[in-house]
């Protein structure tokens, strides 16, 4: 495969199984993570560990940090300096707000840095088996000269626009997410109230119109009441309030963000926000925390 040398920053639950995809696929990623060990068996693959970011300079960086915050936390004058000099295309695929990454790559820009954002919808399943949607934004060579890459980990690849178009359909989908899993843990909790076997439950949902890939990937968290990473509640929330600001610079009167919105933080709030974002269904099944 041609493709450019590509670099992975952030080996969390979604940029490891990135990372993996990429070197099932042949490539050979350069990978930085703070906790180094969390890429000793990638190196073990053949990924190549990078010391510091900057010496994660590629033409193509993936950054699956969990935000922008976190990312600038890491560009420091020598990072800048040699992701410039690479010629890098900084691929955000962590979901935030459009202005964020469009205020981003209007800092990098004067490094040589070029920025799209390519937010990833599909889990950690997605990840793992190069399936995930990718929403992409940014210019029509920037996006040219990593779509290779994006195909590589993405089933779905779709170019919206300019950039922070991607950023926009993410929290769209955010919305559907969230609010899916919060109808689903809702249901759940009046099925058990009920006396109903929520296995067969499922079965039923599966077979019928309520099926989803939210169901799919959830339903055994929501049966077991095991909320092992996946995707976090603080991410969500993270996610909701992003989407918050967009419907208000949108003029949306939106009606079920605040909703969704509310009952996210009171998850975290109880001191569950490191947990996979199913654990909403607690607020149900055990409401004093």
């Amino acid at each position: 495969m041609n493709t450019p040398r590509i670099a992975v920053i952030g080996l969390g639950p979604m940029g490891h199984p990135v990372a993996a995809t990429l070197l099932d696929a042949g490539l050979t990623p350069v990978v930085w993570n703070r906790t180094a060990s969390r890429a000793d068996d990638l190196v073990a693959a053949g990924a190549i560990r990078a010391a510091r970011p900057a010496d994660a300079a590629a033409p193509v960086i993936l950054s699956v940090l969990p935000d922008v915050a976190p990312l600038r936390e890491l560009l420091d004058a020598p990072t800048r300096q040699a992701w410039g000099a690479a010629g890098a295309r900084l691929v955000v695929l962590s979901t935030t707000g459009p202005e964020q990454v469009i205020e981003l790559a209007e800092e990098l820009a004067a490094d040589g840095i070029a920025v799209v954002d390519a937010p990833m919808s599909g889990g950690v399943a997605g990840a793992a088996a190069g399936t995930l949607s990718l929403m992409v934004g940014g210019t029509r060579d920037d996006v040219a000269a990593v779509l290779g890459v994006l195909e590589v980990i993405g089933g779905t690849v779709v170019h919206l626009g300019p950039l922070g178009t991607g950023m926009v359909a993410k929290l769209c989908n955010q919305i559907v997410v969230g609010g899916t899993l919060a109808a689903l843990a809702e249901a759940f909790a009046l099925a058990r109230r009920s006396g109903l076997d929520v296995r067969q439950l499922v079965a039923l949902l599966e077979g019928g119109l309520a099926r989803s890939e939210v169901l799919a990937q959830k339903r055994d968290k929501l049966i077991d009441r095991e909320y092992a990473l996946g995707g976090s509640a603080d991410n969500q929330v993270k996610d909701l309030q992003y989407a918050t600001a967009a419907a208000e610079s949108a003029d949306l009167s939106a009606r079920l963000l605040p909703a969704l919105l509310g009952l996210y933080r009171e998850s975290v709030d109880r001191g569950e926000g490191d947990k996979d974002h199913a654990v909403v269904q607690e607020l149900y099944l055990d409401p004093e925390g």
